[in-house]
């Protein structure tokens, strides 16, 4: 009953909501998430007028931030955050996955998705400034979607509330969605360590659970493993891409014509085909970067950083940095290979046989361990995200905390050990759930994030 229920939702979201029809029978399967985020991407780049492109430079100079007092969180140790639940599996075996379904053009799509959902993530990472709330068990603040809708609400209602519907149904989706998450990270750890040195699951996964513990159950040793974990595995996986560009850099231009000529091409349109590549790269770019889900609010509003402009600046790079760098890296490691090589192989055995075509077996140890570490950072990154949620739920009290991460840990133990497709579908559902309820209250508050944006640039203008 439970699995029937789980399977249903997923279908909703997920599954194709309509089908625009394109003749010939053929026609492009609109799931209902897409129809949510692809148009809000577009509302807020036109808000916020190209926001991507007329302030990158401040988006780097936003990292300059510093934390003022013990426990806070400066704006560049967010973007690490962030960024570790962002840089995951998706960005490897994923992109994999969207190349394999789509083809090439597949890249383009899962570009323009991350352009559209850059401003998205402004948005709501402002807003995770403006309704932050002091964080009496960790030091510095918490909050996220659950506390700016719990604010919307009241204001609706004109009345203080111990508890809003929407708030707890989004606390609950996230919690439950990092739970299922968890055992998914095991999983890919423990099956890629098995194929790359013949390790026992039960080894790995031990391994893993115990490293994770030390770190967790510490009050803000995740802060500090994040700060030497992120840039580490991010520029190693980003130096290994541009190693392997460099050695093949004449077949760098046919990769691009490509990716455009399917992106757009009559054969695919004819073939039936471009359904496959439109959709597999913008899903796999919206689930990708997270823009609109409310995951990097938890992180954003964290920041010690008086400007919420700022914050969201630094949490539109974060959609750059998952999307257009290191799925680009996993694009180009795939596009740079004979295209017979790929043939009869998917996920990671297609990931691995692609890598030792580079570099041989130590090809295949690097991207197991950079799975382990980009899989590693994520379930830090998850646990951040779930303090702000617990607390909201449950009030500021270690016991709950803890319980939380005792929940998780056990997950993730039973994740290296079996794979149960439910959970892999129930973290997609805690996701998409997430996203439904916090575009809700996005649109009604965005306002307040578009005007300090607007005060933001009249400042820079009366310099």
């Amino acid at each position: 009953m439970v699995t029937a229920v789980i399977e249903a939702v997923y279908r909703f979201l997920w599954g194709d909501l309509f089908t625009i029809p394109l003749g010939n029978g053929n026609g492009i399967g609109i799931p209902l998430l897409v129809l949510l985020l692809i148009p809000t991407g577009v509302y807020f780049t036109l808000r916020t007028r190209f926001l991507p492109v007329r302030l990158f430079p401040d988006m780097i100079r936003a990292l300059n931030g510093k934390k003022q007092e013990e426990g806070g969180l400066s704006p560049i140790q967010t973007l690490f955050v962030s960024t570790a639940t962002r840089v995951g599996m998706g960005n490897l075996v994923g992109v994999v996955a969207a190349i394999s379904a789509g083809g090439a053009g597949a890249v383009f799509w899962m570009w323009l998705s991350a352009a559209l959902g850059a401003s998205t993530a402004f948005v709501e990472a402002a807003l995770a400034q403006l309704y932050k709330e002091k964080d009496p068990l960790y030091g510095g603040y918490h909050g996220g979607p659950a506390y700016y809708i719990h604010s919307y609400a009241e204001r609706v209602r004109k009345k203080k509330l111990k508890r809003s519907v929407i708030a707890v149904l989004f606390a609950l989706s996230g919690l439950i969605c990092w739970g299922g998450i968890s055992q998914v990270i095991s999983n890919s750890v423990a099956s890629s360590f098995e194929n790359a040195f013949g390790i026992s699951p039960l080894v790995t996964t031990v391994v893993l659970v115990v490293i994770s513990a030390v770190i967790v159950m510490r009050k803000n040793a995740t802060v500090r493993a994040l700060d030497v974990i992120v840039p580490i595995m991010a520029g190693c996986y980003f130096v290994i891409t541009l190693f392997i560009i460099a050695t093949h850099l004449s077949s760098v231009p046919g990769v691009f014509a490509r990716i455009f000529a399917e992106a757009f091409g009559l054969r695919q349109i004819a073939a039936g085909g471009f359904g496959a590549v439109l959709m597999n790269g913008v899903k796999r770019g919206l689930f990708s970067n997270e823009a609109g889900s409310g995951s990097a609010p938890c992180a954003a509003a964290a920041a010690e950083e008086s400007n919420p402009v700022k914050v969201g600046l630094v949490q539109a790079l974060g959609v750059f940095i998952d999307t257009i760098v290191i799925c680009s890296c996993t694009a180009m490691i795939m596009l740079l290979v004979p295209e017979e090589l790929m043939t009869g192989l998917v996920g990671m055995d297609l990931l691995q046989k692609v890598m030792s075509y580079y570099m041989g077996e130590f090809g295949v140890v690097f991207i197991a361990v950079t799975l382990a570490l980009f899989s590693f950072s994520t379930f830090l990154g998850i646990l951040f995200y779930a303090r702000s949620n617990v607390a909201y739920l449950f009030g500021n009290r270690w016991i709950y905390q803890t319980l939380y991460k005792i929940f998780a840990l056990i997950m993730l133990f039973v994740g290296g050990l079996q794979a149960y497709t439910v959970v892999w579908d129930l973290g997609d559902v805690g996701v998409g759930l997430m996203t439904v309820f916090n575009l809700i209250v996005l649109f009604p508050l965005s306002g307040e994030a578009l005007r300090a944006l607007k005060e933001y640039e009249e400042k820079k203008i009366n310099k």
